[in-house]
């Protein structure tokens, strides 16, 4: 896996928890989905995701141009 695919699929999965918990808690998850939104925003202007960093040191590599 690379690390372009595991940030893809943690943003979708914080959404998609953020959802479920404001149906079952409060509405103050929405602020959570705000959050990875604004951080999707954000590094697709600058390039930079801190999450990139955590997934690197995972072990996950960068995806290479063809």
């Amino acid at each position: 896996m690379t690390v372009e695919r595991g940030l893809r699929l943690i943003a979708g999965l914080f959404v998609l928890a953020s959802v479920v918990l404001t149906v079952a808690h409060s509405s103050y998850w929405l602020l959570f989905t705000a959050f990875v939104g604004l951080n999707l925003l954000q590094s697709g202007f600058t390039n930079w995701c801190p999450m990139v960093w955590v997934l690197q040191k995972l072990g996950l590599r960068r995806c290479v141009a063809a």
